[in-house]
């Protein structure tokens, strides 16, 4: 082989080997960058539903599942059923080029047959904080094609949300109270918000402090836990059937009848969507709930 072969053949192998992680790479890129055809949307998730029509692009959608009830006009969409017992029929039945759900959707024997029939479909991340909403808000605009559009949202509802939790983070840690959330009395059971919930990530945000967060996620709690919890204040969304109680039904539970909150006869109940959503209104729901809490004249102090 003469010398000038030799560099040949080394030149065309350096061209193989650089070659090589560029084409397997090649397909991942190309799939980020591909746009999908989001003309007929079913959108999972109150939150992403919302962010779709502060964005002005429901026009788009086909299909919403039932807690995707904000604005109004969205309960006149086609509902294809709780977001956590979809079925495929339902959704297939609007005949949708795109689903959009939001993380934890399912169940994940819905979400495999969806995908097997060859629907697009996007996940937008959950996450119970300013940080997150911003990067539902930017996901969902990136997955309609209205990327400047999402900014232009994600800027204005940052601002928005960031100045309400200055102004409740402004109350000093002694002055804060103690607040429980409670999911449901099914069976007279107490189901509380413990840690990493959205309710617990609210409550804090709000200016007040999560009575039972030394747990992870929505449990049963003991009468004692209640008790040991003494919690100044008791939130509650507004719903009917078994997991409702009225105030009175509320305070005959005997470990709730020992609380600070009982001696006040101190209940919140906020809509479950505005206040656990954490879309484009959760500058409000912090808002709304610091005021409850603490008085509409001193809801920063």
């Amino acid at each position: 082989m003469t010398l000038r072969s030799d560099l040949r053949l080394r030149a065309a192998l350096s061209l193989l080997v650089l070659a090589i992680p560029l084409a397997m790479s090649a397909p991942a890129v190309a799939k980020d960058a591909k746009s999908i055809d989001t003309s007929r949307l079913v959108s999972v998730g109150g939150d992403v539903t919302e962010i779709i029509y502060a964005l002005g692009e429901e026009k788009r959608l086909v299909g919403r599942d039932s807690t995707s009830i904000y604005p109004q006009a969205a309960t006149k969409v086609p509902d294809v059923g709780y977001m956590r017992q979809l079925s495929p029929e339902g959704i297939m039945a609007t005949n949708p080029t795109a689903i959009l759900t939001v993380e934890g959707s399912g169940p994940p024997e819905t979400l495999a047959i969806l995908k097997n029939a060859a629907i697009p479909m996007e996940t937008v991340p959950e996450r119970y904080d300013g940080a997150g909403i911003v990067e539902k808000i930017v996901r969902v605009g990136a997955v309609l094609g209205v990327e400047d559009k999402a900014k232009t949202l994600a800027a204005k509802v940052k601002a928005d949300l960031d100045a309400a939790v200055a102004a409740a983070d402004a109350r000093p840690e002694t002055g804060r109270k103690r607040v429980l959330f409670i999911l449901s009395m099914q069976g007279g059971k107490i189901m509380a918000a413990g840690n990493g919930t959205a309710a617990d990530a609210i409550v804090q945000l709000s200016g007040a402090i999560n009575a039972t967060k030394s747990f992870q996620g929505y449990k049963p709690v003991t009468d004692e836990a209640i008790i040991e919890a003494k919690p100044d204040v008791v939130l509650m969304m507004t719903r009917g059937g078994s997991h409702g109680a009225s105030d009175e039904e509320l305070f005959k539970q005997p470990a709730l009848a020992l609380t600070p909150a009982a001696a006040k006869k101190s209940v919140i109940r906020m809509d479950g969507l505005h206040l656990l959503g954490f879309g484009p209104r959760t500058a409000s729901a912090v808002r709304e709930l610091n005021a409850a809490i603490y008085g509409k004249a001193n809801a920063s102090q």
